[in-house]
């Protein structure tokens, strides 16, 4: 089993800045990839960004240049610097971590949502 710990959401006003956090723990034989998704209220769960084993990264075209995600492999943790943030990145942020918890066997993890509100 993976666990996921997720913090530093909050409120900020536009144009303010925030770094999102997400530790994995657990039995985790190798991490294939790294993200964060997001969901606003009233719509679906998106991709925002996402890092993969070998360093590459995807990114939503609403953050690319405001957003960056990065990831500390001695501690297994996922970062989402955001800055320029903007009303409409109001969203719960949910980390996913998709792992091989075997030689043969992986799956999808999801952290329990962190709120991002961005208002004056």
């Amino acid at each position: 089993q993976v666990q996921l710990v997720e913090s530093g959401g909050g409120l900020v006003q536009p144009g303010g800045s925030l770094r999102l956090s997400c530790a994995a723990s657990g039995s985790i034989f190798r991490i294939v990839a790294m993200g964060w998704y997001r969901q606003a209220p009233g719509k679906q769960r998106e991709l925002v960004a996402t890092l993969n084993a070998g360093g590459g990264t995807n990114y939503a075209d609403s953050v690319k240049g405001r957003f960056t995600v990065s990831r500390d492999n001695a501690k297994n943790t996922v970062y989402l610097q955001m800055n320029s943030l903007k009303p409409e990145d109001t969203a719960v942020y949910y980390c996913n971590v998709r792992a091989y918890y075997s030689v043969t066997s992986w799956d999808d993890y999801w952290g329990q949502g962190t709120q991002v509100t961005v208002s004056s």
